[in-house]
């Protein structure tokens, strides 16, 4: 059982204190009274394990183990540190405090960077540029030999290629696939689901299937699925989207823009067409890709167990999301929530406040940074789970999906964040790529027509997010390619 209290807050018979020196000293009798006190040790045993719901063990066991432990070291001890300390010491040093009712994260920054946010812009700027410029080619934590198609008997990962696309989009789509079938699908051959909010014409449905040779199927979204749910409140709709309109927030007044943010942060995975496909990679129209894909990226996911996987990472509009990261503390602290958390999420990533402090504070604590959705491929079984289903429906009981205006990018991400063990989330370094404005410019082989380490313009530069998912996100860079 040693190893259950960290040995760093005990201070010992001896008289040595602890390095964190976060105990307070009692007499005998008090400590006798505080080993009776089994509430008190009940939530210790919280605080300390982080008990999640994968855990084998149950809660029971967890917590004996502790009084258990703490009952046979108080004799031997001149020391007891109280709830207060040992949530101030999770905090401070894990950067996250897990207890029911009691969820809390702050940023620690771990790297230790120091600057105001121009300079704290050019490390990461710097960090960005040497990152991009390095040599790379396929990941190598995965053997690729098996992941490519060498005859037409090729078996394919359960997974599809989804694009929200209108009739009126037919152009810009066709472009998208011509550049993602000379690229990858080609190659491939994996199902396309083009999905509308209305019936597809049969002039859209002609030109795609002559872009591919793959299988297309053609969804309509149900309105259940897509139309504003009947609990809104008009008024309060209408006070939002006056908010939003001042402070110049894109797309404020756009209800199809509203439906579209809802319905890809928490409805899509339920659309019927979709239930059969467990990996998706989404696609837009007008987007580019600049690298060959040469290996199967969805077996790629799922022999390496990743549940999701983006190429572009940027700062969020605080303004449109004022409320998601306060929602979210609310939703984590109700009854017993709090053990969706997964330990090793992606949490300082979400926290930092270092190069945007005014969009962290506008945003309630969130740093804004986020996974651009145009481009995701994932497992859709993460999101169909409890935790972050449950979280979206929670969401979406709020209404700020239109009296705000939360995007799907955003939600996606802070769901991924909290969520997804963030080893299990891939940046696909290498595919080439550009979504107006933002590119992924790796420096590859196969790399045509981007200038590597190129993110967008110089204006929108201070919009990269990905240095705090480097910092943050990847434990060993080198590890991956």
């Amino acid at each position: 059982m040693k190893g259950l209290i960290p040995d760093s807050i005990i201070k010992h018979n001896n008289g040595n204190t602890s390095k964190l020196n976060v105990g307070v000293i009692f007499n005998r009798k008090f400590r006798r009274f505080l080993l009776m006190t089994i509430p008190t040790l009940i939530l210790f045993s919280f605080i300390i394990l982080h008990i999640t719901k994968d855990e084998s063990e149950t809660y029971s066991d967890h917590i004996q183990q502790n009084i258990n432990y703490v009952s046979d070291n108080y004799n031997q001890q001149d020391q007891m540190f109280n709830i207060t300390q040992l949530k101030e010491y999770a905090l401070n040093i894990k950067g996250y405090y897990l207890a029911p009712g009691n969820v809390q994260f702050k940023y620690i920054n771990p790297k230790n960077k120091i600057g105001n946010p121009d300079e704290i812009l050019k490390k990461h700027e710097d960090l960005y540029n040497w990152v991009l410029t390095q040599e790379i080619n396929e990941p190598k934590d995965v053997d690729l030999t098996n992941l490519r198609p060498k005859h037409t008997k090729y078996e394919r990962a359960n997974a599809t290629i989804i694009t929200l696309v209108r009739n009126s989009e037919l152009g810009d789509i066709s472009r998208t696939m011509e550049s993602f079938e000379d690229k990858f699908n080609k190659k491939f051959n994996y199902p396309y689901t083009f999905i509308n909010d209305e019936p597809f014409s049969d002039e859209f449905k002609i030109a795609v299937k002559k872009l591919t040779n793959a299988p297309t199927y053609f969804a309509v979204i149900p309105q259940s699925l897509w139309k504003k749910p009947s609990h809104i409140d008009p008024d309060l709709e209408k006070e939002g989207i006056n908010a939003l309109l001042e402070d110049e927030v894109a797309y404020a007044d756009m209800e199809s823009y509203h439906n579209m943010c809802r319905f890809y942060s928490g409805n899509f995975y339920n659309l019927p067409e979709l239930q059969k496909f467990k990996y998706y990679w989404r696609i837009e129209p007008s987007v580019q890709f600049y690298t060959n894909i040469d290996y199967d990226v969805f077996k790629y996911m799922q022999k390496s167990e990743k549940v999701y996987g983006f190429v572009v990472n940027s700062y969020d509009s605080a303004e449109s999301v004022k409320s998601l990261w306060p929602e979210t503390l609310k939703f984590l602290n109700m009854e017993d929530n709090y053990k969706y958390v997964n330990p090793n999420g992606a949490f300082q990533w979400l926290l930092n406040d270092i190069q945007y402090p005014t969009k962290n504070a506008v945003a309630g604590g969130y740093s804004t940074c986020h996974f651009w959705s145009n481009f995701e491929i994932a497992d859709m079984d993460f999101y169909r789970d409890d935790a972050y289903n449950e979280w979206f429906k929670y969401l979406d009981s709020t209404g700020k999906f239109y009296y705000e205006r939360w995007g799907d990018a955003p939600v996606h991400s802070v769901g991924v964040g909290l969520f997804a063990d963030k080893s299990k989330v891939h940046w696909f370094r290498d595919i080439g790529y550009y979504h107006n404005p933002f590119y992924n410019c790796p420096n590859t082989p196969s790399k045509r027509g981007c200038e590597t380490a190129t993110f967008t313009n110089a204006i929108l530069n201070s919009e990269n997010c990905m240095a705090s998912w480097i910092d943050y996100g990847i434990d060993d860079l080198a590890a991956i390619y």
